[in-house]
């Protein structure tokens, strides 16, 4: 019997409710993940899970020791990443998950000078708009835009980042000036969205700070989506101000109320790098990491200029 395995499946189990589920995150069959933890509770001489056709359940014992092999679990993977970040070179595969623009903006058109420094190191880039389960999920790294709240996660701050509100000038010709937040309430707005709450953006000015309830012409949870509406005319959009310094630079988008610090969430926007806890951060994902601060470095600078200037 694997023990480490079989408590890997136990506690996998248990988070995810059922035998098939913790089956594919290994790519066992759900009788093969039954199996080996009777062969545990075999090993154990107790009852670790409750069974049923429904779902499943831990009982006291099982409680217990699970607890105590997620912290095994957790030192075995500690010591894993130690002793590969001991290696001269850096080598193995990398899993990130970052959100869809900055993956999309930033990290794609990094990855060709990236892998030709580091060719022994495979990027295995994930996107979606929701921060992933780092341990769970078995990813090295996600890039999220607010610190993260999960005890056991390390997180370095890339930059911050500051929204800016844009429209294209076929949208904007013929149509009232945009002087002021209230302003928008005559015209096509393109917010992101996640969930079915009202969509509210914030404008902060000589420390007052005002928040509108906006008028959606179309909304999507893809920042990628709002960008290319907005850039066909369709309305204005509020994006981070390096997914659009581009455009505003080749005057495909203009920059509106540039006075005015604008956000849909908090003023404090940025990118976090987030990351397991250990004793040594492994030489494949810090290599990473300071490679695509490096970069960014930058990009922010030319990203800056160009939505400042305009």
């Amino acid at each position: 019997m694997d023990k480490l395995r079989a408590m890997e499946l136990l506690v996998e189990a248990a988070e995810r409710g059922s035998f098939s589920a913790a089956g594919r995150r290994f790519g066992l069959s759900p009788a093969s993940v039954s199996r080996q933890i009777s062969e545990l509770e075999a090993h154990l001489g107790v009852t670790l899970v409750h069974r049923s056709t429904r779902n499943l359940a831990l009982s006291e014992a099982g409680q217990a020791f699970a607890l105590r092999a997620e912290a095994i679990l957790a030192g075995v993977r500690a010591a894993e990443a130690d002793a590969a970040s001991l290696q001269e070179t850096p080598r193995g595969v990398l899993r990130v998950h970052s959100r869809t623009m900055f993956g999309i903006a930033v990290l794609a058109p990094l990855q060709t000078d990236f892998a030709a420094l580091y060719p022994e190191v495979t990027v295995e880039l994930h996107l979606s708009e929701r921060p992933v389960r780092l341990r769970e999920d078995g990813f090295d790294l996600d890039f999220r835009i607010a610190p993260p709240q999960e005890l056991g996660l390390m997180r370095r701050r890339l930059f911050h980042s500051d929204r800016v509100l844009i429209a294209a000038p076929a949208y904007l010709s013929g149509r009232a000036p945009v002087a002021a937040p209230q302003d928008l309430m005559s015209h096509a707005c393109l917010p992101y969205v996640l969930g079915h709450d009202a969509v509210y953006w914030r404008f902060a000015r000589d420390g007052a700070i005002e928040e509108l309830s906006m008028p959606v012409a179309f909304a999507s949870n893809n920042g990628q989506v709002l960008l290319e509406c907005a850039r066909r005319g369709h309305g204005i959009a509020l994006l981070d101000h390096y997914t659009v310094a581009a455009d505003i630079a080749e005057g495909r988008l203009v920059r509106l109320l540039p006075d005015y610090r604008v956000s849909n969430t908090t003023f404090e926007e940025g990118i976090y790098a987030t990351y397991l806890e250990t004793v040594q951060v492994p030489l494949k994902l810090r290599i990473y990491l300071d490679f695509v601060a490096k970069k960014w470095r930058g990009l922010a600078r030319i990203a800056d200029n160009a939505a400042l200037q305009h």
